[in-house]
């Protein structure tokens, strides 16, 4: 029961701004990734509240999660000729070994730095 109470402060008394526990939002308000699978964007928004919950995941033992008004969204912008083109080179660099030069289907791993087939040479 204190961790429902320490999660909800509607007014933003303790927390600064509206607190709500887990799963337990207003109608209203979105995260970012629900704000995006309706086609909007928060556009500058503040963030108008907060979901938060207790976790022994993290070391301050708090999850938190923004949300947004959807009334002051904004749409998604659409994606311009451009945009494709930086998004396609962007991704072929990704995909290029550094060492042998040769282009893959996969990204290459940032752990590794290069291709599977560089990564297994002594």
């Amino acid at each position: 029961m204190t961790a429902y109470a320490d999660c909800y402060d509607p007014t933003g008394a303790r927390h600064g701004i509206p607190t709500f526990p887990w799963r337990l939002a207003p109608d209203g308000y979105a995260t970012r990734r629900q704000l995006r699978e309706q086609g909007l964007r928060p556009g500058g928004q503040p963030v108008a509240a907060q979901l938060m919950r207790r976790t022994r995941r993290r070391k301050t033992g708090v999850a938190v999660a923004y949300l947004y008004r959807i009334d002051r969204a904004l749409p998604v912008r659409p994606m311009t000729s451009r945009k494709w083109g930086a998004l396609a080179l962007a991704m072929l660099a990704r995909r290029t070994c550094p060492s042998c030069h040769g282009i893959y289907s996969y990204c290459i791993p940032a752990s590794l730095g290069t291709c599977l087939n560089c990564a297994d040479i002594p």
